[in-house]
């Protein structure tokens, strides 16, 4: 059985002598999410707006995540949430943050997520991801073709 690799989460960095002065000693993962790792376009963060606000749940997070990967590729996609984890990484935008947590952000880093309005659909959509990722389209590894 072939090893793929085992996930090791981000460690903290050793203090440098210019920095040990303020070193809390924290163990926790924290990072800040920018525009450059994930760009969240106006109309995007307006609609995520308005939509955190006409929810009736105490909600004022969005979380990014990616889900599959075999054959069809991966799915990217977007939920509420009022959790946040030891690993998610950050961003606060007026009345709401977005969370992507460091496994998800490898997947989308320097993607794009904008909100297009066309006559009868409107939607969000992920640019600039991974677009051939998965399998080649021609199935016969897993079973799951039916062959």
């Amino acid at each position: 059985m072939e090893t793929v690799g085992i996930y090791t989460p981000p460690q903290k960095p050793k203090a440098t002598p210019a920095s040990a002065s303020t070193d809390t000693g924290s163990a926790v993962f924290q990072s800040c999410l920018t525009q450059s790792d994930l760009e969240i376009t106006q109309p995007a963060q307006d609609k995520l707006h308005e939509i955190i606000n006409q929810t009736d749940e105490e909600v004022s997070a969005i979380r990014i995540y990616i889900s599959g990967g075999g054959c069809g590729g991966l799915s990217y996609g977007m939920t509420f949430t009022d959790e946040q984890g030891d690993f998610d990484t950050i961003q606060q935008f007026d009345g709401f943050k977005i969370l992507v947590d460091v496994v998800a952000l490898n997947y989308l880093k320097g993607a794009q997520i904008d909100y297009i309005q066309e006559v009868g659909r409107e939607r969000f959509v992920f640019n600039n991801v991974f677009a051939e990722t998965g399998g080649s389209g021609i199935c016969g590894g897993c079973g799951a073709a039916g062959g």
